[in-house]
Formats: C-alpha cells, sequence, structure tokens
C-alpha cells in the first residue's frame, strides 16, 4: 500500500478534525448541521434510483455510498495482498493464533452486545438488535497509531495487532456484504459486476501477458501499462459500482470484485512497510493516486457521520461501548491464547500471553468502520445517533490501552 503508515498519520488527522467538527456544530445548531448533511446536489439525475427510491443525490450519499467505496477498495486491497501474494501476512501457520483471535474480537463483542440487551428487556433487544456488528469493528487506522504508542513500533505485538486488524477487515466486509443490503435484493446484478471484473482482467491482464508468452520486454503488457493504465479499470469499477447499487447490497463495497483483477506486484514488503511506495505495479499507484482524494472523502465521512447530540444517548451507546471495550479485551484474549497454549500454534517470538489482553484494548477503537456500520444497521434518528455515540465513545479505549499497557508491564520495543 502507499502504505498506510503515511496514509494514516495524515488522513487519521483529517478524520479526528471532520468528528470533532460534527460534534460541535451538531450540539451548537442540530437543524443547519443535518439540512447540511442532507444537501441536495442533483435532482432527478440519470444515475438511477438511488437511496430514496428516487433520482435524487445528496451529500451524504455521494460521501456514504459513492466515495466510501474507494475507502473500502484499498481495506480490501490488504486483504488480497495478505492472503493471496506468497509473502501475505495472512498466509500459513504465522496467522494461525491472530485469525483465531479475530474470530474472538467479533464473536465477544456480539455476546456480549446481544447479552446485555436480552437483559434490559424485549422491547429494547427487539430496538438495538439489528446493531450487534457495530462492536465488532477494528479501526486500523487508529488502532495502529496507539498500538505503536503502547508496545512500541518495533514490538511484535505490533504486527500481531495489525493482522488482526486486516483479519477483521475482511470479515466486516463479508458481514456488511451480507446482513446489510441497502434494498431489496436483486442478485441477477451481482453477475453484471462479476462480468466486468472477470472482462477486465482477461483483456486488459491476463491477455496482455498471454501475448507476451518468453518476451522479456513484455510489448503487449507495456502497449496496454502505457497508453491505457487505469482507465480499463475505472470503467470496470464504474460498472460494479453501479450493479452493487441495482442489487441491493451496499454500492460502497462495488469496487471489491474489481480490485483482484489489477496488475499487482509478486511481492509485499509487509503491512505499513514504507518501501512499497516504490513499487511501480499498477495496483500500487493507483493505491498512491488516491492517497490524497482518499483524505479528503474521510475528512467529510466524519463531518457527516459524527454529528450527534449528546442528549442522544442511550441503550444502544452502552451496548456498543460494552461489546467494544469488554467483548473485544476478553475475546481476544480467549481465543488467542486457546491457539496458542491448548492447540499449539504459538504466539510470536518476544510477545507473552498477557499481551493478547492489552492487543484487545487496543482493537476495542471501533470508530470509522463502527460508525460506518451504525449507519446502515438503523434508519436515521434515535437509535442510529444514540449508536453512533457509542462508536465515538469507543476512542476511550486508548486511554484504557495505555493503562492496561502500565499494568501489565508491557516493555516497549524501538523498531
Amino acid at each position: 500500500m502507499y502504505r498506510v503508515w503515511n496514509f494514516l498519520t495524515d488522513y487519521s488527522l483529517l478524520l479526528i478534525i471532520g468528528a470533532g467538527m460534527a460534534l460541535v456544530w451538531a450540539n451548537i445548531d442540530a437543524s443547519s448541521y443535518h439540512h447540511f448533511v442532507e444537501f441536495v446536489i442533483w435532482e432527478n439525475g440519470p444515475i438511477g434510483h438511488l437511496h430514496d427510491g428516487h433520482r435524487t443525490l445528496t451529500l451524504h450519499y455521494l460521501i456514504n455510498d459513492v466515495l466510501m467505496a474507494l475507502f473500502f477498495a484499498i481495506a480490501a486491497k490488504e486483504v488480497w495482498e495478505a492472503v493471496i501474494l506468497k509473502t501475505g501476512s495472512l498466509r500459513g501457520r504465522k496467522a494461525a493464533t491472530p485469525l483465531f483471535a479475530t474470530a474472538g474480537g467479533m464473536f465477544g463483542p456480539i455476546l456480549v452486545y446481544l447479552g446485555l440487551a436480552m437483559v434490559m428487556g424485549s422491547e429494547t433487544y427487539q430496538a438495538v438488535s439489528n446493531g450487534w456488528a457495530i462492536p465488532t469493528a477494528t479501526d486500523i487506522a487508529f488502532s495502529y497509531l496507539v498500538g505503536r504508542l503502547v508496545f512500541g513500533a518495533g514490538h511484535p505485538a505490533v504486527r500481531f495487532l495489525l493482522l488482526l486488524a486486516i483479519a477483521d477487515d475482511a470479515a466486516g466486509l463479508i458481514i456488511l456484504a451480507i446482513f446489510y443490503p441497502s434494498g431489496e435484493l436483486a442478485p441477477e446484478w451481482l453477475l453484471v459486476s462479476l462480468a466486468a471484473a472477470i472482462l477486465v482482467f482477461v483483456l486488459f491482464n491476463w491477455l496482455p501477458r498471454a501475448l507476451d508468452g518468453a518476451k522479456d520486454h513484455r510489448p503487449a503488457s507495456t502497449w496496454v501499462r502505457k497508453n491505457l493504465s487505469f482507465l480499463p479499470y475505472l470503467v470496470a469499477g464504474c460498472v460494479s459500482w453501479y450493479a452493487f447499487m441495482r442489487s441491493g447490497l451496499h454500492p460502497a463495497l462495488g469496487l471489491l470484485p474489481i480490485v483482484p483483477t489489477i496488475p499487482h506486484a509478486d511481492r509485499a514488503f509487509g503491512m505499513f512497510s514504507a518501501a512499497e511506495e516504490h513499487l511501480t505495479d499498477l495496483l500500487n499507484q493507483i493505491e498512491h493516486a488516491l492517497k490524497y482524494p482518499v483524505e479528503i472523502v474521510l475528512l467529510f465521512f466524519g463531518l457527516l457521520n459524527a454529528g450527534v447530540e449528546f442528549s442522544s444517548m442511550g441503550n444502544v451507546t452502552w451496548l456498543v461501548l460494552a461489546g467494544l471495550l469488554i467483548g473485544k479485551p476478553v475475546g481476544i484474549f480467549i481465543m488467542g491464547y486457546i491457539a496458542a497454549r491448548p492447540m499449539g500454534l504459538g504466539i510470536p517470538e518476544g510477545m507473552r500471553i498477557i499481551d493478547l489482553f492489552v492487543i484487545g484494548c487496543v482493537a476495542a477503537i471501533g470508530f470509522t468502520v463502527a460508525l460506518f456500520v451504525a449507519s446502515v444497521a438503523f434508519p436515521g434518528g434515535a437509535v442510529q445517533d444514540a449508536a453512533k455515540m457509542g462508536a465515538l465513545f469507543s476512542f476511550g479505549a486508548a486511554i484504557i490501552s495505555v493503562i492496561a499497557g502500565k499494568l501489565c508491564r508491557v516493555e516497549k520495543q524501538s523498531v
């Protein structure tokens, strides 16, 4: 990736600024804030039926459903790299314990969220149950930053955390696609997305390489790269996005089928490695080009989604927080321990079992993805606002992580 460390140090700050502005604005003048969020950019446009059943493009729809597709494409690129490349970080035995810990970090929050909701009574349970996926999220950006603060940049627990976070992202994308469709499902449209992915791969990736054969100077691939660059993938991405929108799946996931079709180097330097910015394959170049646009998108995402009034706090706020702050650390520790000890899969050299609990505290920062899931899990209104407040309050996990690190006597390790 333009490996998300530069990415993170930049856009994380913009995301925080956007969220902070939204909170202040919504609590000073809620009416003007909500008017801004639902600002109509295009009325009766030719795009097709959008979120309100009409051809109306609002600022909120443009950011959440159209431009956030770029953010999820970058997450998908991380997953694809980690799983498919020979040097991928989620291949083989080294990924086993982080994957088990990831499962604990997802099932733990779900059990805590739904369990407490049931204790609160059937009426509360019915009102909030659809938000079960909100506390499963781990914000990879802020978790990475806090992980470095708690463990030090050179601690093996930081790499473990990154493996866990990227696996969590992969599971989160699946959950969004399956459990939170944006409308009535019309799965036949997914064939259009699949066709776009297959065509662009065959015509502009596989075929040029096949024509090149054993020629070292690769004339066909060079011509395609020089003259067409990313344009075929842009067209395929637009087709796939539209197909996802018409299929009823959330259109922000619409670029996912196209990411694996883009030519990629058969090597990776590891997650967040600065060295990867020097890779010149098309997939990495596209990501480099998206760096600053995605920063701006995330600024607006924070601005348009974090504007909740403090008075909106309710039961779901505390359920989301409990799922993140209790379910995450406990689930990650238990499943990580089972994988490392009884199953004998082990943990990285230099890590202790107790570090799993501290990693769980760091992973409890839900923020970006939790906000996104909250916005699709509940219709606009009091329950959605209360859920978003829980996602915002998950920043408190950063303080808890520092305290947990001190209590567990974590020894920081520099690079």
